[in-house]
């Protein structure tokens, strides 16, 4: 499995100090392999919500819950298909048990993990920004919070910049994705944002661009943004190797509205993405990062 498969998790690049490798590793595949569940699992929805209510299980007993109780129950069957025991996944959980005892990580980002992921089973409708930024609170805040609790770092105004960044890491990549994400029936758009410039999801699934569709993914371009701006001075107040990964993570980021600001806003056809030949103006902005 590739380690920069999961868009929501920064990568254990050669930036990562190597005593955390381990660590950022087994976090990553307990995403991965909870968002697999998510969006690829075997099943109808009600199927793939009772495999990750299994995978929440696991995950209490790994880090030694109480009230966890791990049973062998049938995995729930596609039709036409042989039932099985349910896994228990070991190759996720005793390397994440370890971690999680190790650095004394805390369980509640990893259970809002495993909340984002199930509400992506019901693939709801997001009415508001608020709705949006409720479901970016549990699918992407809680990584940053748990690399910043490896790194040594729980301030309060450290948290907030941290939440702003993955929040605003989150939204780009809905605004990158239109193009594959409307047309297998997944819309991130807040409903009254397309209300206000008279779209309706149907004509964004329609990935047809006009010039509404281009102010409204100028407005969303400037929310993400903005986002991004309140969080970024945490970067160059991280020391060393991780400092340095979030500075490019946070370029990236911007890198990506750039270009979809470059696309004149058409981004419902076009997915616009980063290149070997961005980096170094990617490693420019990043060293002229401040605090």
């Amino acid at each position: 499995m590739s380690v920069d498969h999961y868009e929501n998790f920064p990568v254990a690049s050669i930036l990562c100090p190597p005593a955390l490798r381990p660590a950022v590793v087994a976090l990553y595949h307990y995403a991965r392999t909870a968002d697999d569940i998510a969006d690829e699992g075997p099943g109808t929805p009600e199927q793939r919500r009772a495999l990750l209510q299994r995978y929440r299980q696991c995950l209490l007993a790994a880090v030694g819950k109480a009230e966890a109780t791990v049973t062998t129950i049938p995995t729930p069957r596609p039709p036409g298909g042989a039932g099985q025991d349910q896994p228990s996944w070991p190759e996720v959980f005793e390397p994440l048990g370890r971690v999680v005892q190790q650095h004394g990580l805390p369980v509640q980002p990893l259970l809002d993990l495993l909340d984002a992921f199930e509400q992506d089973t019901h693939n709801p409708p997001y009415p508001d920004r608020a709705a949006l930024m409720d479901y970016c609170r549990r699918s992407a805040n809680p990584v940053g919070r748990l690399l910043l609790h490896l790194y040594g770092v729980n301030d309060a105004a450290s948290l907030a910049q941290s939440d702003a960044i993955c929040t605003a890491l989150q939204l780009i990549n809905f605004w990158q994705d239109f193009s594959r994400d409307h047309p297998v029936g997944r819309c991130y758009l807040p409903h009254a944002d397309a209300q206000a410039h008279g779209l309706n999801p149907q004509d964004l699934c329609a990935l047809n661009d006009s010039p509404a569709t281009q102010t409204l993914v100028r407005e969303l371009v400037g929310w993400a943004r903005q986002l991004m701006t309140q969080g970024q001075g945490l970067a160059p107040r991280l020391p060393g190797r991780v400092g340095w990964e979030l500075r490019l993570v946070v370029q990236g980021g911007l890198r990506i509205l750039d270009k979809i600001e470059a696309l004149q806003y058409r981004s419902l056809r076009q997915r616009p993405r980063l290149h070997l030949w961005d980096v170094p103006l990617m490693l420019w902005r990043a060293a002229r990062m401040r605090a």
